[in-house]
């Protein structure tokens, strides 16, 4: 026992540590520059948030096992081309579509400014620490080393370790197995209230949820979140918030 109301910490990567959203932005400029000529940064902007919406599912359903990973991407480009004025991509022209993508998001991989700080006082405090995560594990393996946070922390986790990625229960139990903490006393840390705070207090872990600043991938009202404190669920808008929500020495 450390003192603090905690023992360990799990990690969402996405958007909680990586700043995902700005990558997303370069990845969909450099693909609306290719392939929609005269795009304006207006359109860009359109773009970035319908695909960080994903309307319809594609990428929740590829973290409940009903597809593959490069199908829901398929599915999405082509949606996004549908709504902006892209050609249809069929399996050749979409392979070269995903490597416009990939360069240019993959290129803007960087930790949040608030990460590594938040990292090392956790760390310092004397808790252990690990990230579940929706993506596949060597990915965001690869995401940390680009954003040098693999120095702090590794993927536990992955959507492939078990076929399945949150909200579902088990994914949690297993990474709390993993960290080698009890679930009640293991903190997740994420940017998505629902299959992040909201489903880990639902198995039984410390539901944290960092409402960044900046537009959200969904709507979120105020009696959703309303509804997650009353849950139990921490509310930050920074990871600086982080040490005093786990109790951890100032």
């Amino acid at each position: 026992m450390t003192g603090a109301s905690v023992d360990g910490v799990l990690f969402d990567i996405d958007d909680t540590l990586v700043d995902t959203r700005a990558a997303f932005a370069v990845a969909i400029g450099q693909v609306l520059r290719t392939y929609v000529p005269g795009a304006d940064e207006a359109t860009v902007a359109r773009a970035l948030a319908a695909w960080r919406a994903d309307a319809g599912g594609h990428y929740r359903a590829y973290t409940r096992g009903e597809t593959t990973y490069r199908a829901q991407r398929m599915t999405r480009a082509n949606e996004l081309h549908a709504a902006f004025g892209g050609p249809v991509l069929d399996d050749d022209a979409y392979d070269v579509w995903d490597e416009v993508f990939e360069a240019g998001f993959v290129g803007a991989w960087t930790a949040h400014p608030d990460a590594h700080d938040a990292l090392r006082r956790v760390i310092g405090a004397g808790l252990v620490v690990g990230s579940l995560t929706n993506a596949a594990t060597d990915y965001q393996t690869s995401k940390l080393v680009r954003a040098g946070l693999d120095q702090h922390l590794e993927v536990l986790v992955g959507v492939d370790t078990l076929g399945i990625g949150k909200p579902d229960p088990r994914v949690f139990v297993e990474a709390c197995r993993r960290l080698g903490t009890d679930p009640a006393r293991t903190a997740y840390v994420g940017d998505e209230l629902d299959v992040d705070a909201r489903a880990a207090a639902a198995a039984g872990l410390v539901g944290v949820w960092v409402d960044r600043p900046g537009p959200r991938r969904v709507p979120v009202t105020d009696a959703d979140v309303a509804a997650a404190r009353a849950a139990g669920v921490h509310v930050v808008t920074s990871l600086d918030e982080l040490p005093e929500v786990l109790g951890l020495p100032g």
